[in-house]
């Protein structure tokens, strides 16, 4: 969210939703000469239709085409409604840093191959074959093995809390979560996982948990009940005291404690399609309470009544800048 911040603020909204429009008349059908001709005519119009239309061609260079989220609809040719929601999502791509692009859950088709997953603002709750219960909370997708000799979850995206279950087979079978870092064996326990950019989080409810980075096995290290920690591929986080805002989202609810506005605002992210960005001028603005996730609008009134700041809306609220009151 960091680097979507820095540099959506270069570019107009306004200009970026039109570029996207433009790209989806040059790549949904046949466009005309006319269309070619009437796109450069606003591509030359100023600099930053030059750099919208840049960003909307390192787009299509990049994936080939319209990223797989989009352009499955566009084969259909949508219209009215449903091609303004295209376009809607379109724009919100251009808006983040192409470094940024891969995280975008709407152009990563992983999820959507995924045994299990849930869109954003959505959480799920499953039993798997052994009695073992997962919660997958928003925008999450995991894969189920299991066979002779293992347990096996794979957490492709997002976040989980798991309640094993002992196994229901005569040989006892590890369980075990495996993430883009490393694995995490279970020791009886219930615990949440969740993947971030380079790095997993893993707090400890119950029981204990054996943690084994993918590139260093003898960093290997035991987390116990009440702690939580962050490792690498390599390096595992010194333990801390877990605390009730980890699965605070299991009630719905985001806990902050003092959380940079910046921060909060990449939290209530994941649980809203679009974009909430911050104005420089209140990224470190410190923000505590307990916030509803299944009404984020009404958690940004909440942050407008509490703190000294507005909520500025575009793209049909998908684009929501905080700024200063």
């Amino acid at each position: 969210m960091t680097h979507i911040v820095k540099h959506a603020a270069a570019i107009d909204p306004h200009i970026l939703d039109e570029a996207a429009d433009w790209l989806m008349r040059l790549h949904d059908g046949e466009p005309t000469e006319s269309d070619r001709i009437a796109c450069e005519r606003w591509r030359h119009r100023s600099p930053e239709h030059a750099r919208a239309w840049a960003r909307a061609e390192l787009l299509m260079n990049k994936f080939g085409g319209l990223p797989a989220g989009l352009a499955i609809p566009a084969l259909f040719r949508p219209v009215g409604a449903k091609r303004r929601n295209v376009v809607v999502k379109l724009a919100l791509l251009l808006a983040a840093a192409p470094v940024s692009w891969g995280a975008w859950r709407f152009i990563d088709a992983k999820e959507w191959t995924a045994d299990y997953r849930t869109v954003v603002g959505e959480r799920s709750n499953i039993t798997l074959a052994d009695g073992t219960r997962v919660t997958l909370n928003t925008a999450s997708a995991i894969d189920v093995h299991f066979d002779a000799g293992r347990r096996t979850i794979r957490l492709r995206e997002g976040e989980i809390l798991i309640q094993t279950a002992p196994d229901t087979v005569a040989i006892r079978r590890p369980f075990s979560v495996n993430s883009i870092e490393g694995n995490m064996e279970a020791l009886g326990t219930r615990f949440s996982v969740r993947q971030r950019h380079g790095v997993t989080q893993v707090a400890v409810l119950e029981g204990a948990v054996r943690i084994t980075p993918r590139d260093d096995m003898a960093a290997q290290q035991v987390l116990h009940a009440g702690q939580q920690t962050s490792f690498t591929n390599r390096y595992i986080e010194v333990p801390a005291a877990a605390d009730d805002a980890v699965i605070a989202w299991l009630q719905d609810m985001l806990m902050a404690d003092r959380m940079r506005l910046v921060d909060f605002a990449t939290e209530l992210t994941r649980y809203r399609s679009g974009i909430v960005h911050v104005d420089p001028a209140l990224a470190n603005l410190p923000v505590s309470g307990a916030f509803p996730l299944a009404d984020t609008n009404q958690t940004l009134s909440m942050l407008v009544s509490t703190y000294p700041l507005n909520a500025v809306t575009r793209l049909g609220g998908r684009w929501v800048t905080l700024v200063p009151r």
